[in-house]
């Protein structure tokens, strides 16, 4: 097979409906305050053709009606203190609750919206060949999105699915260990074959995985018709803490960079991307482009250095103080 496929006719075929409703599926949602989302959540799952005891709701101790809803539902419901989630161990710690035919587990965030009744059966559909061991859906830009927001979304995911193995790395670099797990399907064996999710990352948990699979010789695919709704308007402020704790992630794990190479050409090919396509949607955003993209490199560059800054300046500028309140 070569190393990176670009036909899901062939490489990822659509199940056919008989393999509803997905008695091998367990889909796992952590929350926290997502009160606000979940008219739009459950009714996106409600057509999917789940059962809804197919759905574990991990909830970290939210102040609002989250809980509530998330049984009215019919859901399972495990809660934990709000200073014990992590997002690898957090993760990793709902695989207990579910139950053992549970042999593909579906993760998600509570603002991810399924975008069409089919979004989990394609997805699913990445499984049937055995020697994937993950994949992960396509996202799509909020109808509000500004062009900023929306090129974000179509430059991660694009609109032809792939299929990547470890050589993928010789041709796209990190780029072949790209996973979201705000839509994301494991197969339960591959998963615990690599450890899991790691414990303790500050971010991350899903490309650590993904590249953990890929170096065990499990494919990992990019379902492009598998799509669900999910994009920020993130503040520069909220940026530049995403991209420190993405520097601080590249320092811990290393072994990433080693084993498939820098992030660098990837983040000169985006800001291109970006910029020709801003030229063509909306010129009067461009400044406000170069402004978050010197921030970004600024960020990440400071997390790569975070052992050398003093603990409570890593947390003042990361997106997740707990991480550093608990080191």
């Amino acid at each position: 097979m070569s190393t990176e496929s670009q036909s899901t006719a062939e490489a990822v075929s659509r199940p056919q409906a008989a393999a509803r409703p997905f008695q091998n599926l367990g889909i796992i949602i952590p929350t926290w305050k997502a009160e606000r989302h979940w008219a739009d959540l459950e009714r996106a799952l409600a057509m999917q053709g789940l059962s809804p005891e197919q759905v574990l709701i991990i909830d970290s101790s939210s102040p609002d009606r989250t809980c509530e809803l998330a049984r009215a539902s019919g859901y399972r419901v495990v809660v934990i203190p709000q200073k014990e989630f992590g997002h690898g161990r957090t993760r990793q710690a709902a695989i207990a609750s579910m139950p053992p035919e549970a042999e593909l587990l579906l993760y998600m965030t509570q603002d991810a919206v399924l975008d069409s009744p089919d979004s989990v059966c394609n997805l699913c559909a990445a499984m049937n060949d055995p020697e994937v061991g993950a994949a992960y859906g396509r996202q799509l830009p909020r109808a509000e999105a500004d062009a900023i927001e929306r090129h974000a979304r179509l430059f991660s995911y694009p609109d032809v699915s792939q299929v990547r193995s470890f050589e993928s790395r010789h041709a796209v670099g990190i780029r072949a260990a790209f996973l979201s797990n705000s839509f994301a399907i494991y197969r339960r064996t591959a998963l615990e074959a690599v450890g899991g999710f790691p414990s303790d990352v500050i971010f991350g948990e899903d490309s650590y995985v993904a590249a953990k699979l890929l170096m065990a010789g499990w494919k990992v695919v990019y379902q492009a018709d598998a799509t669900a709704v999910h994009s920020h308007a993130f503040t520069v402020r909220q940026e530049f803490a995403r991209y420190f704790d993405i520097g601080v992630h590249h320092d811990r794990e290393a072994w990433m960079l080693e084993a498939f190479g820098s992030a660098g050409g990837e983040g000169q090919k985006f800001v291109r991307s970006e910029l020709a396509y801003l030229n063509r949607h909306d010129r009067s955003l461009i400044p406000l482009a170069l402004v978050r993209t010197a921030t970004k490199l600024l960020a990440y560059r400071l997390g790569r250095h975070w052992r050398r800054l003093p603990n409570a300046w890593n947390c003042r500028l990361s997106s997740n103080p707990v991480f550093w309140q608990a080191s």
